[in-house]
């Protein structure tokens, strides 16, 4: 295992290494920030099932020669409007019809894969390789990082608002629908950009353990937005480190990483942390 000092080494001779480690880090930031908006409006499995189901996009894109974010984009909200239209026109709930949708679109992405690519291509686009990243990569991550930016910064008041309390958002006159369809089409783009660096599979864990982590140490969504990116750039940089250095497919590395960030803040965190609520618990009894 190469020791920090060799990695920084490699990381100033290596170009590849470089542009992994810029994906990596603007990856963590945006999946931090939609990641939040995901887990507040309590869509932890919409966010799963989208990010699943644009992976016969991805295919499709392929094949057909044209960009992915295409692709990915048709179908995310595609996949959206579907189970929207099945929990509304059916007596099945909402949790049942993502879980037939995304399945269903899935199970589609991975025939549509086997067909267009070799089955070493398909792992990478499960569980990622950041450390192939290339230039082009790099300008759509830098672009969809940019829209994802300007989208939180333009409607953060409605995302707010909508986030917290769906019903007086309507009452305030705002259109949800087209927030909710707004964020799933900005979730899409997200998924596609993290695809070469944690892969399809491990993409809501991306979305969520940053988000989820921020969440147990502050109650403001402005410092929540901020520290779950931070995370998600910490989970990601020390990933690509393990993922160099021991060889491990960089998807797994960076999630096991923000997975351990959450356990420790899940235990330690002031106000949300597990020792804290043991202290509380016994003052009660007491």
């Amino acid at each position: 295992m190469a020791s920090i000092v060799e990695f920084m080494h490699a990381l100033g001779h290596y170009n590849f290494l470089q542009s992994a480690l810029i994906a990596a880090i603007m990856v963590g930031i945006m999946s931090g920030i939609i990641g939040s908006f995901i887990i507040l409006r309590g869509m932890s499995l919409m966010g799963d099932a989208i990010s699943h189901s644009v992976l016969p996009g991805v295919a499709v894109a392929y094949m057909l020669g044209v960009n992915l974010l295409i692709g990915a984009t048709v179908f995310g909200v595609i996949a959206a409007l579907l189970i929207g239209f099945v929990a509304a026109n059916s007596k099945l709930k909402n949790d049942t019809a993502i879980g037939i949708v995304f399945s269903a679109f899935f199970a589609l992405g991975f025939i549509l894969i086997s067909m267009a690519e070799s089955s070493t291509n398909l792992h990478h686009i499960l569980f990622g390789n950041v450390l192939a990243v290339s230039d082009k990569d790099l300008v759509s991550t830098v672009i969809v990082l940019a829209i994802v930016i300007l989208f939180v910064v333009t409607l953060f008041k409605e995302l707010q608002i909508t986030s917290f309390d769906e019903v007086f958002a309507k009452s305030y006159g705002l259109n949800t629908s087209i927030i909710h369809y707004g964020l799933m089409i900005i979730l899409t783009l997200v998924t596609v950009s993290a695809l070469q660096t944690v892969g399809i599979i491990l993409i809501v864990a991306m979305l969520i353990t940053p988000a989820a982590t921020a969440f147990l140490w502050t109650n403001r969504l402005v410092y929540m937005l901020a520290l779950s990116s931070t995370i998600g750039a910490i989970a990601s940089i020390i990933g690509l480190y393990l993922s160099y250095t021991m060889n491990w497919a960089s998807g797994p590395a960076i999630v096991l990483v923000a997975a351990i960030i959450f356990l420790l803040s899940f235990i330690i965190a002031p106000k949300q942390g597990f020792i804290t609520k043991l202290g509380v618990k016994n003052v009660k009894e007491d």
